[in-house]
C-alpha cells in the first residue's frame, strides 16, 4: 500500500507499551514506533542488524547509545543514524516517545 494513514492503520504490539506501524517498498522501510512505557531506569538491550538505519525523533526524549560513540541525549526534532552491524540501543527518558525509523534493506523480520 503506498499510503499509511496513521489513525486508520492498526499497530503491531512489539511488547507492552511499544507499538509499531510499517510502510515499505522492495528496498526501503519506514517504521513508526510509539512508546508509552517510559521513562526507563535502564537502556534496552543493545542489538545490531545488517540494515542501515536512520531515525527521526518525532516526540519525546531518549538517550541514544551506539558502539564506539558517546551517548547522546536527543529530543523531538533530532535524528541519528546507525551503520550496518553496529551495536546500538536507546533509553526512554520521557513518558512517551515516537521514533520514525528508516531501514535499507527492509527488515523482513518486522513483516
Amino acid at each position: 500500500m503506498p499510503v499509511l494513514k496513521y489513525n486508520e492503520t492498526p499497530a503491531h504490539q512489539v511488547k507492552e507499551g511499544v507499538n509499531r506501524k510499517l510502510l515499505y517498498l522492495n528496498d526501503l522501510m519506514t517504521v513508526i514506533i510509539d512508546f508509552t512505557n517510559g521513562p526507563w531506569d535502564e537502556p534496552d538491550a543493545p542489538h545490531s542488524h545488517p540494515h542501515e538505519q536512520t531515525c527521526y525523533l518525532a516526540e519525546g526524549e531518549i538517550i541514544f547509545i551506539c558502539e564506539g560513540e558517546p551517548d547522546q541525549i536527543l529530543k523531538a526534532g533530532d535524528m541519528f543514524s546507525v551503520p550496518s552491524n553496529k551495536l546500538h540501543t536507546i533509553q526512554l527518558l520521557s513518558k512517551t516517545a515516537r521514533l520514525v525509523d528508516s531501514f535499507n534493506p527492509i527488515r523482513r523480520d518486522f513483516i
